[in-house]
Protein backbone atom coordinates (compact mmCIF):
# COMPACT_ATOMS: atom_id res chain seq x y z
CA UNK A 1 0.00 0.00 0.00
CA UNK A 2 1.33 3.34 -1.01
CA UNK A 3 1.99 6.06 2.00
CA UNK A 4 0.94 9.38 1.14
CA UNK A 5 3.12 11.87 3.64
CA UNK A 6 2.51 15.06 4.33
CA UNK A 7 3.31 17.63 7.41
CA UNK A 8 0.18 17.33 9.81
CA UNK A 9 -2.51 15.29 9.43
CA UNK A 10 -5.46 16.32 11.61
CA UNK A 11 -8.01 13.90 13.35
CA UNK A 12 -11.34 16.04 13.70
CA UNK A 13 -12.96 19.03 12.32
CA UNK A 14 -13.68 20.65 14.97
CA UNK A 15 -12.79 23.62 16.28
CA UNK A 16 -9.27 23.01 17.47
CA UNK A 17 -8.86 21.11 14.47
CA UNK A 18 -9.59 23.46 11.94
CA UNK A 19 -8.46 26.18 13.59
CA UNK A 20 -4.81 24.17 13.29
CA UNK A 21 -5.19 22.98 10.07
CA UNK A 22 -5.65 26.81 8.50
CA UNK A 23 -3.15 27.84 10.60
CA UNK A 24 -0.57 25.33 9.29
CA UNK A 25 -1.44 25.65 5.66
CA UNK A 26 -0.77 29.55 5.75
CA UNK A 27 2.56 28.77 7.19
CA UNK A 28 3.18 26.74 3.86
CA UNK A 29 2.71 23.41 5.82
CA UNK A 30 0.89 20.26 4.17
CA UNK A 31 -2.32 19.35 5.63
CA UNK A 32 -4.81 16.39 5.58
CA UNK A 33 -8.05 17.03 8.08
CA UNK A 34 -10.03 13.68 8.89
CA UNK A 35 -13.27 13.94 10.04
CA UNK A 36 -16.23 10.85 11.25
CA UNK A 37 -19.14 12.85 10.33
CA UNK A 38 -21.10 14.49 7.28
CA UNK A 39 -19.45 17.49 7.97
CA UNK A 40 -16.76 20.06 9.56
CA UNK A 41 -17.38 21.87 12.77
CA UNK A 42 -18.65 19.83 15.95
CA UNK A 43 -20.12 21.11 18.97
CA UNK A 44 -18.04 24.82 18.35
CA UNK A 45 -21.15 25.54 15.31
CA UNK A 46 -23.46 25.84 18.77
CA UNK A 47 -21.00 28.21 20.39
CA UNK A 48 -20.83 31.62 19.79
CA UNK A 49 -18.23 33.26 22.24
CA UNK A 50 -14.72 32.59 23.05
CA UNK A 51 -13.73 33.86 26.46
CA UNK A 52 -11.40 32.62 29.73
CA UNK A 53 -10.33 33.90 32.68
CA UNK A 54 -8.60 37.78 32.15
CA UNK A 55 -5.76 36.88 34.32
CA UNK A 56 -3.48 34.22 35.92
CA UNK A 57 -4.76 34.99 39.19
CA UNK A 58 -8.59 34.95 38.09
CA UNK A 59 -7.03 31.75 36.61
CA UNK A 60 -5.88 30.69 39.89
CA UNK A 61 -8.81 31.83 41.99
CA UNK A 62 -11.81 29.78 39.91
CA UNK A 63 -9.57 26.61 38.47
CA UNK A 64 -6.67 26.26 41.16
CA UNK A 65 -6.06 22.20 41.00
CA UNK A 66 -5.75 22.83 37.05
CA UNK A 67 -2.21 22.68 35.13
CA UNK A 68 -0.57 25.07 35.79
CA UNK A 69 1.45 25.34 32.61
CA UNK A 70 -1.93 24.61 30.53
CA UNK A 71 -3.75 27.46 32.73
CA UNK A 72 -0.79 29.89 31.92
CA UNK A 73 -0.53 29.60 27.77
CA UNK A 74 -4.43 29.91 27.69
CA UNK A 75 -4.41 33.78 29.80
CA UNK A 76 -0.92 34.19 28.06
CA UNK A 77 -2.06 33.51 24.45
CA UNK A 78 -5.51 34.09 24.42
CA UNK A 79 -5.26 37.39 22.84
CA UNK A 80 -3.23 36.37 20.13
CA UNK A 81 -5.72 33.73 19.61
CA UNK A 82 -8.55 36.25 19.18
CA UNK A 83 -6.38 38.47 16.93
CA UNK A 84 -5.98 35.35 14.72
CA UNK A 85 -9.74 34.62 14.21
CA UNK A 86 -9.86 38.59 12.99
CA UNK A 87 -7.02 37.86 11.07
CA UNK A 88 -9.05 35.53 9.18
CA UNK A 89 -11.72 38.06 8.30
CA UNK A 90 -14.15 37.22 10.52
CA UNK A 91 -15.81 40.16 13.14
CA UNK A 92 -14.78 39.80 16.55
CA UNK A 93 -17.46 42.04 18.29
CA UNK A 94 -15.09 43.89 21.67
CA UNK A 95 -14.27 42.40 24.96
CA UNK A 96 -16.96 41.83 27.26
CA UNK A 97 -17.91 40.26 30.79
CA UNK A 98 -18.70 36.80 30.36
CA UNK A 99 -20.07 34.76 33.96
CA UNK A 100 -19.01 36.19 37.09
CA UNK A 101 -15.18 36.36 36.25
CA UNK A 102 -14.06 35.92 32.59
CA UNK A 103 -13.79 38.08 29.77
CA UNK A 104 -13.90 36.72 25.83
CA UNK A 105 -15.66 38.17 22.47
CA UNK A 106 -18.88 37.09 20.67
CA UNK A 107 -18.03 36.37 16.99
CA UNK A 108 -19.70 33.83 14.46
CA UNK A 109 -18.46 30.72 14.98
CA UNK A 110 -19.95 28.88 11.88
CA UNK A 111 -18.34 31.38 9.61
CA UNK A 112 -15.28 31.10 11.72
CA UNK A 113 -15.33 26.92 10.83
CA UNK A 114 -16.25 27.54 7.75
CA UNK A 115 -13.38 30.34 7.01
CA UNK A 116 -11.07 27.67 8.42
CA UNK A 117 -12.32 25.24 6.21
CA UNK A 118 -11.72 27.18 2.59
CA UNK A 119 -8.75 28.50 4.33
CA UNK A 120 -7.61 24.49 4.38
CA UNK A 121 -8.44 23.96 0.94
CA UNK A 122 -7.71 26.70 -0.74
CA UNK A 123 -4.08 26.54 0.63
CA UNK A 124 -4.01 23.15 -1.20
CA UNK A 125 -5.33 20.97 2.03
CA UNK A 126 -7.51 18.40 1.61
CA UNK A 127 -10.71 17.45 4.13
CA UNK A 128 -11.59 13.64 4.44
CA UNK A 129 -15.31 13.38 5.79
CA UNK A 130 -17.00 10.31 6.76
CA UNK A 131 -14.03 9.00 7.37
CA UNK A 132 -12.59 6.79 10.09
CA UNK A 133 -9.39 6.40 12.07
CA UNK A 134 -8.69 2.74 12.90
CA UNK A 135 -5.24 3.63 14.48
CA UNK A 136 -2.05 5.47 14.48
CA UNK A 137 1.21 4.23 12.54
CA UNK A 138 4.23 4.42 14.83
CA UNK A 139 7.85 3.35 13.75
CA UNK A 140 10.38 3.29 16.75
CA UNK A 141 8.40 4.51 18.91
CA UNK A 142 7.60 7.56 17.46
CA UNK A 143 3.91 8.20 15.69
CA UNK A 144 4.26 8.83 11.88
CA UNK A 145 0.60 8.78 10.79
CA UNK A 146 -2.79 7.21 10.60
CA UNK A 147 -4.44 4.31 8.75
CA UNK A 148 -7.89 5.30 7.75
CA UNK A 149 -10.88 3.63 6.32
CA UNK A 150 -13.61 5.77 4.21
CA UNK A 151 -17.57 4.99 4.34
CA UNK A 152 -16.90 3.02 1.22
CA UNK A 153 -14.60 0.36 2.94
CA UNK A 154 -11.86 2.24 1.68
CA UNK A 155 -8.74 1.70 3.31
CA UNK A 156 -5.51 4.15 3.32
CA UNK A 157 -2.14 4.78 4.71
CA UNK A 158 -1.04 8.67 5.71
CA UNK A 159 2.18 9.36 7.33
CA UNK A 160 2.70 12.15 8.90
CA UNK A 161 5.54 14.50 10.96
CA UNK A 162 3.54 15.36 13.22
CA UNK A 163 -0.36 14.02 13.51
CA UNK A 164 -3.32 15.70 15.75
CA UNK A 165 -5.72 14.60 17.58
CA UNK A 166 -9.04 16.69 17.73
CA UNK A 167 -11.99 14.48 17.98
CA UNK A 168 -14.23 16.18 20.56
CA UNK A 169 -13.67 14.54 23.68
CA UNK A 170 -15.54 11.09 24.46
CA UNK A 171 -19.17 12.69 25.72
CA UNK A 172 -21.01 10.68 22.94
CA UNK A 173 -19.64 7.30 24.67
CA UNK A 174 -21.50 6.19 27.83
CA UNK A 175 -19.12 3.81 28.76
CA UNK A 176 -16.47 5.88 28.88
CA UNK A 177 -18.09 8.41 30.82
CA UNK A 178 -19.33 5.86 33.33
CA UNK A 179 -15.31 4.89 33.48
CA UNK A 180 -14.05 8.30 33.73
CA UNK A 181 -16.46 10.85 34.70
CA UNK A 182 -18.46 9.50 37.14
CA UNK A 183 -20.58 6.18 37.59
CA UNK A 184 -24.09 7.63 36.46
CA UNK A 185 -23.01 9.93 33.70
CA UNK A 186 -24.86 7.61 31.10
CA UNK A 187 -27.83 9.19 32.70
CA UNK A 188 -26.99 12.57 31.39
CA UNK A 189 -28.47 13.91 27.98
CA UNK A 190 -25.33 14.82 25.47
CA UNK A 191 -25.43 18.42 25.10
CA UNK A 192 -23.01 18.09 22.05
CA UNK A 193 -22.65 16.71 18.59
CA UNK A 194 -22.70 13.44 18.71
CA UNK A 195 -20.07 12.43 16.45
CA UNK A 196 -17.30 12.84 19.82
CA UNK A 197 -17.25 9.32 21.11
CA UNK A 198 -13.94 8.79 22.19
CA UNK A 199 -11.65 8.35 19.13
CA UNK A 200 -8.57 10.92 20.20
CA UNK A 201 -8.88 9.25 23.24
CA UNK A 202 -8.48 5.58 22.48
CA UNK A 203 -5.78 6.75 19.43
CA UNK A 204 -3.46 8.12 21.98
CA UNK A 205 -3.79 5.66 25.07
CA UNK A 206 -3.11 3.04 22.26
CA UNK A 207 0.26 4.08 21.52
CA UNK A 208 1.12 4.70 25.03
CA UNK A 209 -0.13 8.20 26.32
CA UNK A 210 -1.10 9.63 29.96
CA UNK A 211 -4.79 10.32 30.70
CA UNK A 212 -5.84 12.87 33.62
CA UNK A 213 -7.37 12.66 36.57
CA UNK A 214 -10.90 10.49 36.58
CA UNK A 215 -12.70 12.79 38.98
CA UNK A 216 -11.53 16.19 37.21
CA UNK A 217 -15.34 16.23 36.28
CA UNK A 218 -17.14 17.74 33.11
CA UNK A 219 -18.51 20.62 31.46
CA UNK A 220 -22.22 21.04 30.68
CA UNK A 221 -25.16 22.63 32.53
CA UNK A 222 -28.52 21.78 33.61
CA UNK A 223 -31.23 21.35 31.58
CA UNK A 224 -35.37 20.32 32.91
CA UNK A 225 -35.75 17.03 33.26
CA UNK A 226 -37.41 14.51 30.89
CA UNK A 227 -37.12 17.24 28.07
CA UNK A 228 -34.88 15.66 25.37
CA UNK A 229 -32.59 17.57 22.78
CA UNK A 230 -34.52 17.57 19.30
CA UNK A 231 -31.89 20.59 17.60
CA UNK A 232 -28.63 22.06 18.59
CA UNK A 233 -30.43 25.22 19.39
CA UNK A 234 -31.71 23.67 22.57
CA UNK A 235 -28.31 22.95 23.87
CA UNK A 236 -28.69 26.79 24.62
CA UNK A 237 -32.23 27.68 24.75
CA UNK A 238 -32.99 24.31 27.39
CA UNK A 239 -30.14 24.97 29.51
CA UNK A 240 -30.91 26.67 33.14
CA UNK A 241 -28.24 29.21 33.44
CA UNK A 242 -30.44 31.08 35.63
CA UNK A 243 -29.89 28.67 38.27
CA UNK A 244 -26.73 30.54 40.04
CA UNK A 245 -30.00 32.85 41.30
CA UNK A 246 -32.31 30.11 42.55
CA UNK A 247 -32.55 27.71 44.82
CA UNK A 248 -32.01 24.47 43.89
CA UNK A 249 -32.98 20.94 46.35
CA UNK A 250 -32.28 17.36 46.01
CA UNK A 251 -34.32 14.57 46.98
CA UNK A 252 -33.56 14.80 50.07
CA UNK A 253 -35.53 18.02 50.16
CA UNK A 254 -32.29 19.94 50.57
CA UNK A 255 -29.54 22.16 49.73
CA UNK A 256 -26.00 21.36 48.72
CA UNK A 257 -24.55 23.39 47.23
CA UNK A 258 -23.39 27.37 46.39
CA UNK A 259 -25.58 27.15 43.55
CA UNK A 260 -25.12 30.98 42.31
CA UNK A 261 -21.10 29.68 42.11
CA UNK A 262 -22.16 29.05 38.27
CA UNK A 263 -24.82 26.64 36.47
CA UNK A 264 -21.37 24.37 34.76
CA UNK A 265 -20.73 23.95 38.23
CA UNK A 266 -24.00 23.24 39.93
CA UNK A 267 -24.73 20.46 36.88
CA UNK A 268 -21.43 18.25 38.49
CA UNK A 269 -22.79 18.64 41.96
CA UNK A 270 -26.14 17.36 41.16
CA UNK A 271 -24.83 14.37 39.10
CA UNK A 272 -23.59 13.33 42.57
CA UNK A 273 -26.81 13.61 44.17
CA UNK A 274 -29.83 11.05 44.72
CA UNK A 275 -31.06 10.34 41.33
CA UNK A 276 -28.67 13.30 39.80
CA UNK A 277 -31.90 15.28 39.54
CA UNK A 278 -33.11 18.06 42.15
CA UNK A 279 -35.57 21.24 41.93
CA UNK A 280 -35.12 24.48 40.83
CA UNK A 281 -36.96 27.24 42.97
CA UNK A 282 -36.98 30.79 41.36
CA UNK A 283 -39.03 34.03 42.60
CA UNK A 284 -40.35 36.76 40.56
CA UNK A 285 -37.36 38.54 40.49
CA UNK A 286 -35.16 36.13 39.24
CA UNK A 287 -37.58 35.47 36.74
CA UNK A 288 -37.90 38.76 35.73
CA UNK A 289 -33.86 39.21 35.55
CA UNK A 290 -32.48 35.88 34.81
CA UNK A 291 -35.21 33.25 33.77
CA UNK A 292 -36.11 35.91 30.96
CA UNK A 293 -33.12 37.47 30.25
CA UNK A 294 -29.65 36.91 28.40
CA UNK A 295 -27.16 35.11 29.82
CA UNK A 296 -24.35 37.50 28.45
CA UNK A 297 -24.85 40.21 26.69
CA UNK A 298 -26.13 39.97 22.46
CA UNK A 299 -27.40 36.25 23.44
CA UNK A 300 -31.07 35.98 22.10
CA UNK A 301 -32.85 35.85 25.72
CA UNK A 302 -35.76 32.84 26.04
CA UNK A 303 -38.15 31.74 28.26
CA UNK A 304 -36.61 29.17 30.08
CA UNK A 305 -39.47 28.25 32.02
CA UNK A 306 -42.41 28.59 29.31
CA UNK A 307 -40.04 26.13 27.10
CA UNK A 308 -39.77 23.69 29.68
CA UNK A 309 -43.34 23.59 30.19
CA UNK A 310 -44.25 23.58 27.17
CA UNK A 311 -41.86 20.74 26.30
CA UNK A 312 -43.51 19.16 28.92
CA UNK A 313 -40.57 19.22 31.79
CA UNK A 314 -41.84 19.26 35.61
CA UNK A 315 -42.61 22.64 35.35
CA UNK A 316 -45.60 24.51 37.87
CA UNK A 317 -45.80 28.01 39.76
CA UNK A 318 -46.71 28.38 42.65
CA UNK A 319 -48.65 31.67 43.47
CA UNK A 320 -46.85 32.81 47.11
CA UNK A 321 -44.73 30.09 49.33
CA UNK A 322 -47.11 27.95 51.01
CA UNK A 323 -48.26 26.34 47.51
CA UNK A 324 -45.30 25.41 47.54
CA UNK A 325 -46.24 22.72 49.28
CA UNK A 326 -48.48 20.92 47.08
CA UNK A 327 -45.84 19.74 44.82
CA UNK A 328 -47.17 16.49 43.07
CA UNK A 329 -46.38 13.58 44.95
CA UNK A 330 -45.15 11.52 42.01
CA UNK A 331 -42.18 13.70 41.80
CA UNK A 332 -40.79 12.76 44.36
CA UNK A 333 -40.18 15.67 47.13
CA UNK A 334 -42.27 16.54 50.33
CA UNK A 335 -43.70 19.62 49.41
CA UNK A 336 -44.28 21.10 52.67
CA UNK A 337 -40.24 20.37 53.31
CA UNK A 338 -39.15 22.43 50.25
CA UNK A 339 -41.58 25.49 50.95
CA UNK A 340 -39.85 25.34 54.86
CA UNK A 341 -36.62 25.38 53.04
CA UNK A 342 -37.69 28.59 50.57
CA UNK A 343 -38.89 30.13 53.98
CA UNK A 344 -35.08 29.41 56.10
CA UNK A 345 -33.05 30.57 53.44
CA UNK A 346 -35.14 34.13 52.92
CA UNK A 347 -35.50 34.66 56.92
CA UNK A 348 -31.36 34.15 57.15
CA UNK A 349 -31.01 36.15 53.85
CA UNK A 350 -33.04 38.95 54.99
CA UNK A 351 -31.45 39.08 58.55
CA UNK A 352 -27.88 39.36 56.50
CA UNK A 353 -27.06 35.83 58.03
CA UNK A 354 -24.99 33.54 56.45
CA UNK A 355 -26.96 30.69 54.88
CA UNK A 356 -25.63 27.08 54.55
CA UNK A 357 -24.53 26.21 51.79
CA UNK A 358 -23.02 29.77 51.22
CA UNK A 359 -24.53 32.31 48.41
CA UNK A 360 -21.43 34.11 47.62
CA UNK A 361 -22.72 35.71 44.67
CA UNK A 362 -26.41 36.64 44.95
CA UNK A 363 -27.66 36.31 48.59
CA UNK A 364 -30.53 38.47 48.08
CA UNK A 365 -33.47 36.37 49.49
CA UNK A 366 -36.48 34.92 47.45
CA UNK A 367 -39.34 36.67 48.77
CA UNK A 368 -41.16 38.05 45.72
CA UNK A 369 -43.87 35.81 44.57
CA UNK A 370 -44.95 33.55 42.45
CA UNK A 371 -42.25 31.01 42.64
CA UNK A 372 -41.23 29.21 39.45
CA UNK A 373 -40.27 25.97 39.99
CA UNK A 374 -38.26 23.24 38.01
CA UNK A 375 -36.70 19.90 38.09
CA UNK A 376 -33.86 19.70 36.37
CA UNK A 377 -30.73 17.38 35.87
CA UNK A 378 -27.09 17.84 34.32
CA UNK A 379 -26.13 17.68 31.20
CA UNK A 380 -22.86 16.60 29.68
CA UNK A 381 -21.48 18.98 26.80
CA UNK A 382 -17.46 17.20 27.43
CA UNK A 383 -15.62 15.25 29.96
CA UNK A 384 -12.13 17.33 31.72
CA UNK A 385 -10.68 13.96 31.83
CA UNK A 386 -8.35 13.06 28.23
CA UNK A 387 -4.96 12.62 26.95
CA UNK A 388 -2.84 14.90 28.92
CA UNK A 389 -0.29 17.09 26.64
CA UNK A 390 2.55 19.85 26.93
CA UNK A 391 1.69 23.49 27.11
CA UNK A 392 2.95 22.89 23.32
CA UNK A 393 -0.01 20.59 22.57
CA UNK A 394 2.79 17.76 22.54
CA UNK A 395 1.18 14.54 23.77
CA UNK A 396 2.35 12.87 27.30
CA UNK A 397 3.95 9.70 27.78
CA UNK A 398 3.39 8.03 30.92
CA UNK A 399 6.86 9.41 32.00
CA UNK A 400 6.12 12.72 31.26
CA UNK A 401 8.30 13.09 28.12
CA UNK A 402 6.18 13.67 25.08
CA UNK A 403 5.25 10.88 22.85
CA UNK A 404 7.33 11.80 19.29
CA UNK A 405 5.23 12.62 16.61
CA UNK A 406 1.92 13.13 18.40
CA UNK A 407 -0.22 16.39 19.18
CA UNK A 408 -3.69 17.15 20.58
CA UNK A 409 -5.58 20.21 21.40
CA UNK A 410 -9.62 21.07 22.52
CA UNK A 411 -11.89 18.29 24.72
CA UNK A 412 -9.47 15.45 23.93
CA UNK A 413 -6.92 16.96 26.63
CA UNK A 414 -6.82 16.32 30.40
CA UNK A 415 -5.20 18.53 32.80
CA UNK A 416 -6.29 21.79 31.85
CA UNK A 417 -9.56 21.98 34.01
CA UNK A 418 -10.25 20.00 37.03
CA UNK A 419 -14.00 20.80 38.29
CA UNK A 420 -13.84 24.12 37.19
CA UNK A 421 -13.98 25.49 33.68
CA UNK A 422 -13.00 28.93 32.08
CA UNK A 423 -13.76 28.32 27.90
CA UNK A 424 -13.72 25.22 26.03
CA UNK A 425 -13.82 27.46 22.37
CA UNK A 426 -10.78 29.58 24.17
CA UNK A 427 -8.54 26.53 24.77
CA UNK A 428 -9.57 24.81 21.41
CA UNK A 429 -8.60 28.08 19.30
CA UNK A 430 -5.36 28.59 21.40
CA UNK A 431 -4.18 24.96 21.57
CA UNK A 432 -5.06 24.12 18.11
CA UNK A 433 -2.89 27.30 16.89
CA UNK A 434 -0.02 25.77 19.14
CA UNK A 435 -0.34 22.53 17.89
CA UNK A 436 0.28 24.26 14.49
CA UNK A 437 2.89 26.22 15.22
CA UNK A 438 4.91 22.98 16.97
CA UNK A 439 4.17 21.23 14.29
CA UNK A 440 5.68 23.26 11.91
CA UNK A 441 8.94 23.91 14.30
CA UNK A 442 8.85 20.42 14.62
CA UNK A 443 12.72 18.59 13.86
Amino acid sequence: MDTEVVDLLIIGAGMAGLTAGARAVRGGLSVVVVETGEEVGGSARFAGYAWTAPSHEVMEQHNPRGDRALKRALVDRFDEGVSWIRSTGVEVKDAQRILSFGRGHQFDTNHYLDTCRRLILDGGGRVLLTTHTEHLLTDHGAVVGARLRSSDGTVREIGARATLLATGGFQGDPALRTAHVHPHADRMELRSNPHSRGGGYRLATGVGAATGQVDAGFYGHLIPSGVPFTDPVDFVDLSLYYSEHALLFNLRDERFTDETLGDHLTAMALLDQPESRGLLVADARVFRDWITGSYVDGAVAVDKFALASKRGGRAGLAEDLDELACLPEEWGYRGDAIRDGVKRFNERASAGLATAPGRELDPLPLDEPPYYVIETVPAITFPFHGVRIDDRARVLAANGEPLPGLLAAGSDTGGLWHRAYAGGIASALVFGLTAADTAAHRP
